[in-house]
Order: structure tokens, then C-alpha cells, then sequence
């Protein structure tokens, strides 16, 4: 477990972590800064604060974009101590009934498949389509969303149940793929994408069916049951096969950051020094799929050879848990570059404003501040589409842009490699 009073008076108040702090960008208050929340930590843990209302307040205002932990020349872990001290205060105050009944979701992917179809069915009731950006429109204010947001799409079947477990494309080598929740039931297109890469590839496909959530939306919001469940049987799972293939990839940063780096984290601070091993073990052979695809493959060169594809102008942004976490932002753009123009944002690394299930729901104001500067230095571009790969940037990303009325759409690098390896095809 973490002694918050050691990290508190470890920080030396450089101030480093303030210019790029996303909540302080859009707060300006020492308290909601990254030696703020510390500082308060270190008074909760001697005694001289109690986790109040207004504590839950500021500690949940965290996007946990991990800038302050990028710039830190101490090497502080301020997210996670944040992490933790959500832990702490879901114990205390418990956990809104909206996100209990999300996280049931994601412990059972049956019901889960279940809720999708129905919201599939049921759409049209109270939302609009918006065929340009992919996304749904509520009519009108919904429990916790308001009217006028662009939402994630709902396809009528998901991508693990549109394949067969094993899929052959010719042997050479054959590879898992975790897909993410958001990949799985609203953009299906990053999956499909995928399995058109791997074929083109010749690379046998093992869609890992009993893959649970990743468990990231529990683990930010301080469920740490669930995390724990989530967790332990996806490694029991993932132990099961990974001798049997490559890798593991996956096209979400987020949840290839919870595998790779998070559950040993989890269990490590938990003194579970069993299953830390366990999850480092499997770590080994995680990898988000831009990064295998460029260095594992040929794809590359594949590209290359294809050409570019018509005229559009492409920027990309950087997401927190894949530059920052796993140091991966060379890959995407390198395959991109192969068939598209490419023309950098003035800050590819800024957070994108997307935060957790809590900044969506009770906190969107705050996720709305944070996504205004990033769609104007996409719109600033000029390009066409931004590309990122993450779901949740891309949900956070796509609103923003809707808001702003800007011609930027959002894909995922995997559909825009997809679709050059499709065009030269023909």
C-alpha cells in the first residue's frame, strides 16, 4: 500500500507538474493540481483532513492523464495514489447506482450482450444517428447524459460474436486479439479492420471469446472488486492460450495499458505478489497493435507499396495511456504515413479530456472544458480525420469535435490502415 505522508514529503514543489496538469488547465486552484492532491493525502494520512464530501469533490476531479507522473523529475506516482484514494472513498460513500449497474455489465458479458442488442433495437427512441461521425444523438436529456452529446454507435452484433474462434489466414504465425469493450460493441469497424490486416498478412486469428473487460473503468473509479474479478479471470484465461500464439494485441491504449502495466501494479500494492508475477508474466507478450504490426511484420512495407490513398489530411493525437504509459507514438504514425498525409497538431500530447466513467457522467462539464482546446488545434490543421488508438479518446475526441462543428472526423489508425490495404487491393 502507498504511505501518502513519504510521496507528500518527498514532492519538492517544483511546480513542473502544473503547466500540464489537465484539471488545472481548466481550474486554476493549487488544490486540483498534482502536488495539491498530494499535499491533501499527506494531511489525510497524519490525521489533519478527513475524505469529506468536498475531498471526494476535488479527488475525483483527476482526469488521470498521467502528465504530472511524464514531467516529475521525482518520479512521483500521482495517479495511482489518486487511484487509490478513490478506493478509499467508494468504500466510504459507495458507488452511484448508474455505475454499479455498468460495472455489473462488464463482469457478464452475456448480459452485456443482451443490454447491447436491446440498446441496439431500441435506439431510435431516443437518440438520432449522425451517419458523418458514426456516433447517436440523444432527442433529449437522458439519465446522466444530457440532449445534443454525440454518443458511441451500438452495432447489432458485436465483433467477438461475429467470428469464429479460430480464423485461418495461411499459418504463418497466429496471434489473440483482445478487442476492449468499446471496440467490441460500438466500433466494430476497429475489429473487422483488423481481422482485413491480419488476413492480408496471412496471420491466423485466435479471438479470445471469454475475454472480460480489462477492468480500467472499475479501476479509476475505485471498485476494486471488481478489478480484482475482472482481472484474475482474464489471467486465468489469457494463461490458458498464451503459449499458443504470438501475442496478444490490442487496438485500444487504455486497455493495453491496464494488462501490460496496470493488473501488476493492482496486485502488487495489494500485497498479491502471486498474481503480480502472473499478470508481469503474461506482459511479456501484450502489445498494443500499431506497435506489433510495425515491428513485428511487414505491414510496413506492405503499405509502402500500396500509395497513398486519395487526399486526405491526417493528424493524429496521442493518447495518455499509450505515449505516456507505454511510450508507443512512433508506430501508429509511421503506418499511417505510408498511405496519408499527415500533418501534426500543435500539441498531439494534450489530454484529450476523456477522464473515466465519473468526468462522463457527474462531471461532463469538466471533460467539455478539457475537449474545447483539443478540437481547435485539430480544426487548426485543417485535416479530415483525427486518428487515435482509443475509444474512449475517440468518444471524448468526436464530441468535441461535434460541439465545434468542425469537418474533423475520428478514426481509429486500424480502420485507416484497413482501408488502404483494401483500396490497393483492388
Amino acid at each position: 500500500m502507498f504511505n501518502y505522508t513519504s510521496i507528500s514529503d518527498e514532492c519538492i514543489k517544483c511546480g513542473k507538474c502544473i503547466p500540464v496538469c489537465t484539471i488545472h488547465q481548466i481550474n486554476p486552484d493549487e488544490t486540483t493540481s498534482p502536488r495539491g492532491f498530494i499535499d491533501l493525502l499527506g494531511a489525510h494520512e497524519r490525521g489533519e483532513l478527513d475524505i469529506d464530501r468536498n475531498a471526494k469533490q476535488i479527488f475525483e476531479s483527476c482526469f488521470l492523464c498521467t502528465n504530472c507522473v511524464d514531467v516529475c523529475p521525482k518520479d512521483l506516482p500521482t495517479d495511482m495514489v489518486i487511484e487509490e484514494a478513490r478506493k478509499e472513498i467508494a468504500d466510504k460513500y459507495g458507488i452511484a447506482w448508474f455505475k454499479r449497474l455498468f460495472f455489473f455489465l462488464l463482469r457478464h458479458r452475456k448480459i452485456m450482450d443482451i443490454a447491447s442488442k436491446l440498446g441496439y433495437v431500441f435506439k431510435s427512441c431516443a437518440v438520432r444517428t449522425d451517419e458523418k461521425r458514426g456516433g447517436l444523438i440523444p432527442r433529449f436529456n437522458l439519465p446522466i447524459i444530457k440532449k445534443d452529446r454525440l454518443l458511441p454507435s451500438m452495432a447489432s452484433t458485436s465483433v467477438l460474436n461475429s467470428y469464429p474462434e479460430n480464423i485461418d489466414h495461411g499459418g504463418k504465425r497466429r496471434v489473440a486479439i483482445f478487442i476492449g469493450c468499446l471496440a467490441n460493441y460500438n466500433y466494430t469497424d476497429i475489429g473487422h479492420g483488423l481481422v482485413k490486416i491480419l488476413k492480408r498478412l496471412e496471420i491466423d486469428i485466435f479471438f479470445a471469446k471469454e475475454q472480460k473487460c480489462c477492468a480500467a473503468p472499475a479501476y479509476f473509479t475505485g471498485d476494486f472488486k471488481t478489478v480484482e474479478v475482472l482481472s484474475k479471470q482474464n489471467i486465468e484465461y489469457f494463461e490458458s492460450f498464451i503459449d499458443r500464439v504470438d501475442a496478444i494485441i490490442v487496438p485500444e491504449a487504455t486497455c493495453s495499458a491496464m494488462i501490460k502495466h496496470d493488473w501488476a501494479v493492482f496486485f502488487r500494492n495489494r500485497g498479491e505478489e502471486e498474481w503480480a508475477m502472473r499478470a508481469q508474466r503474461l506482459s511479456e507478450k501484450i502489445f498494443m497493435a500499431t506497435e506489433w504490426l510495425a515491428n513485428h511484420t511487414e505491414l510496413s512495407s506492405l503499405l509502402e507499396k500500396s500509395g497513398v490513398v486519395g487526399d486526405l489530411l491526417v493528424t493524429y493525437h496521442d493518447p495518455c495511456h499509450a505515449r505516456k504509459v507505454q511510450n508507443i507514438y512512433k508506430e501508429p504514425r509511421e503506418l499511417i504515413g505510408r498511405n496519408y498525409r499527415m500533418k501534426e497538431m500543435s500539441d498531439p500530447n494534450r489530454c484529450c479530456g476523456f477522464g473515466g466513467v465519473t468526468i462522463q457522467t457527474e462531471k461532463f462539464h469538466l471533460a467539455e472544458a478539457a475537449g474545447k482546446p483539443k478540437a481547435a488545434m485539430i480544426d487548426e490543421t485543417k485535416a479530415d480525420i483525427v486518428a487515435a488508438e482509443c475509444s474512449a479518446c475517440r468518444m471524448q475526441i468526436g464530441n468535441s469535435l461535434y460541439q465545434a462543428e468542425s469537418k474533423a472526423i475520428f478514426k481509429n489508425p486500424i480502420e485507416l490502415i484497413a482501408d488502404a490495404l483494401e483500396k490497393s487491393g483492388k
